[in-house]
């Protein structure tokens, strides 16, 4: 009885072996074809062209952001998806005002202009602005040692750089942003007037860095202006302060927040053949900082997301699940879009089975990061042979994106596009993020890693 069993089994293995074979070259050849068309016909570097030279940055309830929203919304339509529409959502609105002024102003009294940047959410400075002593300090448990006596009336100084030696510089950044989002809220505990905080980049130069900063529960009448100032001047701040401890530093911020305005996230959407009512998400968030014009952070990621829908259309193809770009508004100083989006989709008991971001800069893809379980992280590793004639390699656990992370525990898959990191953050947030930092070849082989891997999950779905 066994031995007549064999054959069968043979059988059975050779009919599985086939078919795994097949697919894999289906597999292959769409993948193909999703890179040589983003390569030779791609559309995302002319689209990040307009929203930077022709729109700019696109601050959350700025005209420009609203700008952006209308042509996002008049270019995915043009790609004739199935639905395209605009979910309204409010939005905090700051305004950075005339430019900032500040100058380190030795005791002999001679002066030396500095480089700053007033932080997302700031207040301003009275109007003639604030001078003061400074004390620098590397973290907040350095800061509650000094404690009020030697902190109140005084500027404070946080000068704790990003880690140098950490390869993947996210994570760098992730050791040192805490200094920017509260050290405000910190300082203020302790009497001080007003905070600079070292910019967040691993490049020595003069270009000051912005970011969102939070006051926390601190009431409206303690607030103090906190500003960010360029790692060459962080630099030469600190080393001055070993020479002349009693320097003063004067400072002058014109900002001014608003009450809360509406916008919109910006949505498109290919209409599933076979699971209409499972969707899959890719997105980058359309809003950015003021100073430059947000080409990396994050055009890049909206633009390519796009992309991923023209991919499939152009290349006829139509995908079992409902596919939906998602263009999220208020990522930098709220992420209200990201809130909202997840809000509405479980109000409307939609089913979201995956969801692709990408906010980490338009440089070379070199994979995704996952947050997943075991059973899916291992199929998406399973592709790798698929993405190794790309050189993309990397599969790994980790942080996804910050506009889809609010639906995780509602959603099976959650992946991040990682590029190259080395250069991102040498511009990130400052004036020096312009469309002239972006690489067409590079833009163009990130939008077709991202369509990949939507085209296998689709395929094949999540477990």
């Amino acid at each position: 009885m066994k031995t007549r069993l064999i054959p069968a089994l043979i059988f059975f293995l050779f009919i599985s072996t086939a078919s795994i074979s097949q697919n894999a070259a289906q597999d292959s050849t769409m993948l193909k074809k999703l890179y040589t068309t983003a390569l030779s016909d791609g559309k995302a570097y002319d689209w990040l062209d307009y929203l930077s030279n022709q729109i700019g940055g696109r601050l959350s309830g700025s005209f420009e952001a609203e700008r952006a929203v209308k042509y996002t919304e008049a270019e995915l339509k043009e790609l004739g998806l199935d639905k395209v529409w605009l979910q309204p959502v409010m939005v905090p609105k700051w305004t950075r005002g005339f430019k900032e002024y500040a100058y380190i102003e030795s005791p002999s009294g001679e002066k030396t202009v500095t480089n700053i940047l007033a932080l997302g959410g700031s207040v301003p400075t009275p109007n003639l602005g604030i001078k003061a002593e400074v004390v620098e300090v590397h973290n907040f448990e350095e800061l509650a040692s000094l404690g009020r006596q030697k902190i109140e009336g005084k500027i404070v100084f946080f000068n704790r750089p990003m880690q140098p030696d950490l390869i993947h510089t996210g994570h760098a950044y992730g050791g040192a942003s805490n200094q920017r989002y509260s050290g405000a809220a910190e300082a203020t505990k302790y009497g001080a007037i007003g905070v600079l905080v070292r910019s967040l980049s691993l490049k020595n130069d003069s270009a000051p860095h912005t970011g969102a900063m939070s006051y926390g529960d601190t009431p409206e009448s303690k607030r103090i202006p906190a500003a960010a100032i360029s790692t060459k001047d962080a630099d030469y701040l600190s080393g001055l302060l070993k020479l002349e401890p009693q320097l003063q530093f004067y400072f002058k911020q014109n900002c001014k927040i608003w009450d809360d305005v509406l916008s919109y996230n910006v949505i498109g959407e290919i209409t599933g053949t076979t699971y209409p009512d499972k969707y899959m998400v890719v997105g980058g968030h359309l809003d950015s900082w003021d100073v430059g014009d947000g080409a990396h952070d994050d055009g890049a990621g909206v633009t390519q997301s796009m992309e991923v829908l023209r991919l499939f259309k152009k290349l006829n193809y139509k995908p079992k699940h409902s596919i939906r770009v998602v263009l999220f508004m208020n990522e930098e100083n709220g992420l209200r879009g990201g809130l909202k989006y997840a809000e509405e989709a479980k109000r409307k008991n939609e089913t979201h089975v995956f969801a692709l971001e990408s906010d980490s800069g338009g440089f070379t893809p070199r994979g995704f990061s996952l947050e997943t379980d075991d059973a899916n992280l291992a199929q998406i590793r399973s592709w790798a042979p698929l993405f190794e004639p790309y050189l993309i390699h990397l599969f790994d656990e980790g942080y996804s994106g910050a506009d889809i992370r609010p639906m995780k525990g509602n959603i099976n898959v959650l992946a991040g596009l990682q590029p190259d990191s080395q250069r991102y953050f040498d511009i990130h947030h400052s004036a020096n993020d312009t469309f002239e930092q972006i690489n067409k070849r590079e833009l163009e082989l990130g939008a077709a890693t991202m369509a990949s891997l939507m085209y296998l999950m689709d395929t094949y779905g999540a477990k």
